[in-house]
């Protein structure tokens, strides 16, 4: 069997350019006016660049945007359920002429990522945006609060991407493009295969849903997010350690592949679920695991919130479906690892092990029940959060 069509229909569309022209394009960048995007802007630019964002051409237009925001599509009906756009202050678009092009460069070093011929500049309702795509305009929020910081107007556009921002060279193989990740399932003789997406090590609860994708699926994508997290959360370097340490000791060798991919987290639960769901479509994913509170923070959304969003899309809207897994949990009279849907027993049964509670066991040098995290991840976590108290 064939793998799942990337999102739209057609071929991969990476904008990421290679040999003569990416040297001619970045010579070229150099003498165009500048504009520093932000982490998450950042991030959208490469994922364009690799096509994990195929079937867009760049930032989305006015009329993409609001489609976006009110109906999930953009203008000419393609579903998309979250705005990809580029944000300038009004002095730095006043500067912009229409039918100009820029270089977009690195938030952090200035380094050209890309550039981009401006089409269109508008002004948009942040707060209309974050109420759609966030349920919620509480600048409490992590993703509420970049959009109501962004700058004043979108800059809407094509891009060629010159850089992939220095994720292949801090992160090696893991770092893995659309196409890489296709070849690689192909190789494996695989055609159905459900990502697994996590921000987090994986614990006992995620092992369990893994597996039971396994079942099902000739393979898992364990998909980890090495973008941008919020201030407590575990690095990528450390997660990604401790993933690998745990696949080889638990799982049948060639069931897992594990990955990265260069995004920021937006926080938007049930929408950032469809995202998700669509670009590992690209990624070659015909199922995505959806687990308690995908894409969550705090308590902004219910805890089946994203299962639900997937039973609104209109049919065909995505190829990659999702795999709608009941919480899970060790439950001490059944014995293992269960989830609401196949344990009958009470709240007193079972250990569940909050983030927030975990992350102070470990810095505090506390037990952590062995029903709860595998020995080998924990000493990895150990490692981690001695150092941090190192002088």
């Amino acid at each position: 069997m064939a793998l799942v069509d990337p999102h739209g229909g057609g071929d991969l569309l990476p904008l990421l350019l290679e040999g003569d022209a990416l040297a001619l394009e970045r010579r070229r960048a150099a003498t165009l006016p500048a504009l520093r995007v932000s982490s998450r802007e950042k991030g959208d630019l490469i994922m364009l660049g690799i096509g994990g964002f195929t079937p867009l051409h760049g930032f989305m237009a006015q009329a993409d945007w609001q489609g976006v925001c009110d109906d999930m599509k953009m203008a000419d009906g393609l579903f998309w359920p979250i705005p990809i756009t580029l944000s300038a202050t009004q002095v730095a678009a006043d500067a912009i002429q229409i039918g100009g092009e820029i270089a977009l460069t690195d938030p952090d070093d200035g380094s050209i990522l890309a550039t981009m011929r401006v089409t269109e500049k508008y002004v948009i309702d942040k707060l209309h945006e974050c109420a759609e795509v966030f349920q919620t305009t509480d600048w409490e929020h992590p993703g509420v609060r970049l959009v109501m910081r962004q700058g004043e107007v979108n800059l809407a556009g094509p891009v060629k991407v010159l850089s992939t921002g220095g994720f292949p060279e801090k992160y090696g193989a893991l770092f893995m493009t659309p196409r890489q990740t296709r070849d690689l399932f192909s190789a494996l003789g695989w055609s159905k295969i459900a990502a697994f997406q996590t921000r987090n090590p994986m614990h006992r609860s995620h092992e369990y849903l893994a597996k039971i994708a396994i079942e099902v699926c000739d393979g898992v994508l364990v998909h980890s997010l090495l973008g941008a997290l919020k201030p407590g959360d575990i690095p990528a370097e450390v997660r990604t350690h401790a993933i690998a340490v745990l696949a080889d000791n638990y799982f049948v060798k060639k069931t897992l592949v594990q990955a990265g991919y260069p995004l920021d987290m937006r926080y938007a639960g049930p929408r950032e679920a469809l995202l998700h769901a669509l670009f590992r479509q690209n990624y070659g994913c015909s199922h995505q695991i959806v687990g308690r509170d995908h894409a969550g923070v705090g308590s902004y959304y219910g805890p089946f919130d994203a299962h639900h969003i997937f039973n609104t899309l209109p049919a065909g809207a995505l190829q990659t479906q999702p795999l709608k897994i009941d919480i899970a949990f060790w439950c001490y009279k059944c014995g293992g690892m269960a989830s609401g849907r196949t344990c009958p027993h009470t709240d007193a049964d079972r250990l569940q092990v909050s983030g927030t509670q975990l992350r102070k066991s470990l810095s505090e040098g506390s037990p952590v029940p062995p029903e709860f995290s595998r020995p080998e991840v924990l000493a990895i976590l150990r490692e981690y959060y001695a150092g941090l108290d190192a002088p």
